[in-house]
């Protein structure tokens, strides 16, 4: 654990023709980086739910970190468009052509793994302006393009990463507006919310850069990546949070982009397979 307070935040958005999908999901992260960036962080929120002294100790560093250096943080938001035959260029252009902070790369990986870590160092690379960036300074937030973050989304990690934590594993939330009621059910049944939830989800996944690179990064695979990561994140000691506070809206469908991904779960569910509440 570090507890050094966040300079910039890397949001990394890889994306499979995902057109339906991806404008929204840009929509609601720059309104969560708007909110990051108006400074809109409170870490005296954070006292009561320190876990111990050394916990306490890196809530009030950050603290005095946070009234000393002011509360402005950096946002870059870079699109990872894989292999994609549709108009999710287009989309990410467009955004980019309106807000600077957008940034987009190419690349034919066909792999989730492959894409969020091509994501994650282009985004660290564009940070080398001249002088190096201390990646203990630096926030990785990781989502999908069919997800749309709540308005809180980056704040929240903010909060969490200059209290000391490493890594903030959210929750989230198959569209109530498309979902299947009956998967939807299963799906509430198994997965509750509530903090310290077991869960892992790369759409709603936020770590700091030195953790990150001190563990390898993303594996290289078409899915799991992201658990793969947080257990790796885990063997190493650094502090994990499991939060329901800042929950991201994901895709309901039932069609998978990534095998064995979110869409392959929600459908086994539909089909009444057997399942345990640890799969997503």
């Amino acid at each position: 654990m570090t507890g050094r307070a966040i300079r910039h935040v890397a949001v990394v958005v890889p994306a499979h023709n995902e057109e339906e999908e991806l404008g929204p999901a840009l929509s609601a992260i720059r309104h969560a980086a708007d909110a990051l960036s108006a400074g809109n962080l409170h870490p005296e929120v954070l006292g009561a739910e320190a876990r111990s002294a050394e916990a306490s100790a890196a809530e009030a560093s950050a603290a005095e970190a946070l009234t000393a250096q002011g509360t402005q943080v950096s946002v870059s938001i870079t699109v990872v468009l894989d292999s994609c035959t549709d108009g999710s260029r287009d989309i990410v252009n467009a955004h980019a052509s309106a807000d600077a902070r957008v940034r987009m790369l190419e690349t034919r990986a066909r792999s989730t793994g492959a894409s969020r870590g091509a994501g994650v160092m282009a985004a660290l690379a564009g940070l080398d302006t001249g002088r190096r960036t201390d990646p203990d300074t630096v926030w990785l937030a990781n989502t999908d393009a069919d997800s749309s973050v709540p308005t809180n989304w980056l704040i929240r990690q903010v909060e969490l990463a200059n209290a000391g934590v490493d890594v903030v594993l959210g929750s989230v939330e198959p569209d109530a507006r498309t979902a299947d009621p009956g998967i939807l059910r299963r799906w509430l049944e198994l997965h509750p919310f509530r903090e310290d939830h077991p869960h892992i989800y790369g759409a709603n996944f936020g770590v700091r850069a030195s953790a990150y690179l001190a563990v390898g990064g993303f594996p290289k695979l078409q899915a799991h990546e992201d658990r793969i990561l947080a257990t790796r994140l885990s063997r190493q000691g650094f502090l994990i949070r499991s939060t329901d506070t800042n929950r991201v809206v994901t895709s309901s469908r039932t069609t998978a982009r990534a095998p064995q991904g979110f869409a392959t779960y929600l459908r086994a569910l539909g089909e009444l397979a057997p399942v345990t509440a640890d799969i997503a």
